[in-house]
């Protein structure tokens, strides 16, 4: 099966973070659990209603054109996208195409053709015999961004849709949680062994990262079976089977003539150069700091990729890092970030840690005085985890909470002579092996001098005390 390339592109939807749906006042909100609540005659297509352009929508989707840097569009339009199912009420879905929002723009290596804003279809339940429609969601702005066919592996698809989702986030235009439908992957997949495209198969239900990567990963390889037993792959529309990861065919595939667009006569025609808060400098200078902007700081900071790459996807624990190191040296910014990817990170998702907690300044000043105690040898690891733990419930300085538990580090080499010599009394066969020669016997009584310290030795100083005492 060698020898084959397999080529992708996505298409990929996101609803946008705005108070109110695309053309009609109705609350946007994807929390809402009753169904059939914020509706109104526009969004259920009652006669004679009429809807308006949600400006904020519109500025998101210019928003990330910019931070994409991509070609903002002069003049844009919507259109009428026609086909006939439930969850279109009006028998037509309002969406662009002629003149998108935006043109071209480049994200993770990717190239992009397009950006462009629409609205989103009602949800469709199917119980038992019976199918149920929410039009909750329907009318709720959607931004559709399409790559241009250059990504060629499963992962690669994956990476571009982790960074997108993490630009939306970024840019507050979306939340896209996979899991709530708030974004949606759709992959349009070839192999071929010649220099041209092989024949496009879309495959659309796929609702996580993992579920995107693997659907493509199924198939190509489905693919390039089907070409090997001397069969040809058919222009479609597949599904994802979660439970039996294979891909499964559901129709044929459509082409944009199908859809029959034409403009739509109830929305004006926007020139985007006349509306002033869509002006290119004012969109660049709301752009905040961007995760590949942010992810390339903490790696000058020196912070190892996967330390970097969980404060971009975690916003929170990032701008904790970011407040907690803000006058603390290089190399404590270092260590500051292996304990919060180790210890805080940890005891969060054990809900020891609330993310009260980490939005509180007052906590990451005492986290960098912490961090300053390691640096200056006040503390040990030991004693700092120590530390760490109380600080979670105390209101005290870290040097406070450290003195009242005697944590901290005896550097005292006075204080360390008798420690020793209780130890190498309480072990004579392991002093016995290492004057045998055995090492780690050393390394055994070490740990015994800081367990009877409960972790406050100093471990070089202590390692040194030992071996003066066993000479």
């Amino acid at each position: 099966m060698e020898g084959y390339r397999p080529t992708i592109g996505l298409e990929i939807h996101a609803e946008l973070k705005t108070q109110t749906k695309m053309f009609c006042a109705c609350a946007n909100d994807p929390d809402e659990k009753r169904p059939n609540t914020n509706i109104c005659p526009v969004c259920m297509a009652h006669p004679g209603s009429l809807p308006v352009v949600n400006r904020e929508a519109v500025r998101k989707v210019l928003l990330v054109g910019t931070a994409l840097s991509g070609e903002l569009a002069d003049f844009t339009e919507f259109d009428r996208k026609n086909y006939f199912y439930p969850d279109i009420p009006k028998g037509y879905q309002i969406s662009q195409y002629a003149y998108p929002l935006v043109r071209g723009g480049v994200l993770n290596g990717v190239a992009i053709t397009r950006v462009h804003l629409e609205e989103d279809t009602a949800r469709s339940q199917h119980i038992g015999e019976n199918s149920l429609v929410d039009f909750n969601r329907a009318g709720v702005p959607l931004m559709e961004l399409v790559t241009e066919p250059v990504i060629h592996s499963a992962g690669e698809a994956g990476a571009f849709a982790r960074e997108l989702q993490l630009l939306l986030r970024a840019l507050g235009a979306g939340e896209a949680h996979m899991e709530k439908g708030e974004m949606r992957v759709e992959a349009n997949i070839s192999v071929s062994k010649e220099s041209s495209l092989g024949t496009k198969v879309e495959v659309k239900n796929l609702n996580s990262f993992k579920s995107a990567e693997r659907a493509i990963a199924h198939e190509i390889e489905r693919q390039i079976a089907l070409l090997e037993q001397g069969g040809q792959v058919v222009q479609e529309t597949r599904g994802w089977d979660e439970v039996k990861q294979t891909t499964f065919s559901q129709r044929k595939k459509e082409s944009s003539h199908d859809y029959r667009y034409f403009p739509d006569p109830d929305l004006p025609k926007l020139m985007i150069s006349e509306i002033s808060e869509f002006s290119g400098e004012i969109l660049k200078a709301a752009l905040p700091m961007l995760p590949w902007e942010r992810r390339a700081q903490y790696l000058a900071q020196g912070l190892q990729e996967d330390d970097a790459d969980m404060f971009v996807r975690d916003r929170l624990l990032g701008d904790f890092f970011d407040t907690a190191v803000q006058n603390v040296p290089p190399k404590a910014a270092v260590v500051a970030a292996n304990y919060i990817g180790s210890d805080i990170a940890g005891r969060r998702e054990g809900g020891e840690v609330p993310d009260v907690w980490l939005r509180d300044k007052d906590n990451a000043q005492h986290f960098a005085e912490l961090i300053l105690l390691i640096q200056n040898g006040m503390l040990s690891s030991r004693g700092a985890k120590d530390t760490l733990v109380r600080m979670l419930t105390s209101e005290d300085s870290p040097e406070a909470i450290a003195k009242e538990h005697g944590l901290i580090q005896k550097n005292d080499t006075k204080a360390l002579v008798p420690v020793a010599a209780k130890i190498i009394q309480a072990h004579p066969q392991v002093v016995a092996d290492y004057k045998a020669g055995k090492e780690a016997a050393l390394q055994f009584l070490v740990g015994q001098g800081i367990k009877e310290t409960k972790g406050a030795a100093n471990p070089t100083i202590l390692r040194e005390e030992f071996i003066k005492a066993l000479k």
